[in-house]
């Protein structure tokens, strides 16, 4: 048996070499995509002539398919069930945020030279999860998985203004607000006053409090159902924009990002729903 570094028209055979391929899974798959939009239904003896396979070969793998409920026949002709959908739910649902942002991030780094990221709440850190840097301009280099405190962070507070109020009371109620900068909000109050100014705007704006020379802003990414999961975020050099730049240029970029993610992943979260609902109808 082979496994295929490529593989000849019809996928039946492969063309690479390795024992760990298994011939009648390849074949298998083979038959599923014999059908298409031009032939939606087709006989044994297409399905045949389609693979490169027998026609005894072609009938075993069409009626195991059909007792699976992938494949229906009225006798003569075969044709494929919306069951064939659960495949490609599976890509669906492991279609990741960091998968569905980063376009939209190396777009709008482009847009506004600056470093862009989305992160997501975790406990009282946001977490990276997806990032186009364009320079360095932290002390800390971030990667994938880096952690800072949420209340100090733009992408944190937009995060923590999109929760529930039970869960925001019970954060703001155990934080330790430890000041990084002279500039940092450092009371419970001022926080949450904050955080109401965020959630009824939409952004955050963020300067120089995580970092001295720092400024940041975010705006919440949201899912199917409207809850924030994420932020979207825009970091620079407090000297090379001014506040009013930042207001001007920067937010309306961000925002206009974070809504695109936000459209992205709550259409592949429909797909998704729909393609699941429909393969168990």
């Amino acid at each position: 048996m082979t496994k295929s570094s490529g593989s000849n028209p019809n996928g039946t055979e492969p063309t690479g070499a390795s024992t760990d391929y298994v011939q009648s899974l390849a074949r298998g798959l083979s038959v599923i995509r014999a059908f298409d939009a031009e032939n939606p239904r087709r006989t044994l003896s297409d399905v045949a002539r389609a693979t490169d396979l027998t026609r005894a070969t072609a009938r075993r793998f069409l009626l195991t398919l059909a007792e699976l409920g992938y494949v229906r026949t009225d006798g003569s002709a075969f044709w494929l069930t919306p069951r064939v959908l659960e495949l490609g739910y599976s890509y669906l649902s492991s279609l990741s945020l960091p998968d569905i942002a980063e376009p939209h991030l190396e777009a709008l780094s482009d847009r506004v030279h600056e470093s862009t990221s989305v992160s997501i709440l975790d406990g009282g850190d946001v977490v990276y999860v997806a990032r186009v840097p364009v320079r360095r301009i932290m002390t800390v280099s971030i990667t994938i998985g880096t952690r800072f405190p949420a209340f100090a962070t733009s992408m944190g507070r937009v995060l923590l203004a999109g929760l529930p109020p039970e869960q925001l009371d019970a954060y703001l109620a155990t934080v330790e607000l430890t000041p990084l900068t002279g500039r940092t909000l450092a009371t419970p109050d001022a926080l949450r006053a904050e955080l109401d100014k965020i959630r009824a705007q939409g952004f955050c704006v963020v300067d120089q409090e995580l970092e001295e020379g720092l400024r940041s802003l975010a705006a919440p990414i949201a899912d199917r159902s409207g809850a924030v999961v994420a932020a979207v975020n825009i970091s620079t050099q407090a000297a090379r924009y001014t506040t009013e730049a930042v207001y001007e240029t920067l937010v309306p970029a961000a925002v206009a990002t974070a809504a695109a993610i936000s459209a992205d992943l709550a259409r592949t979260q429909s797909q998704s729903s729909s393609h699941q609902g429909r393969s168990h109808a």
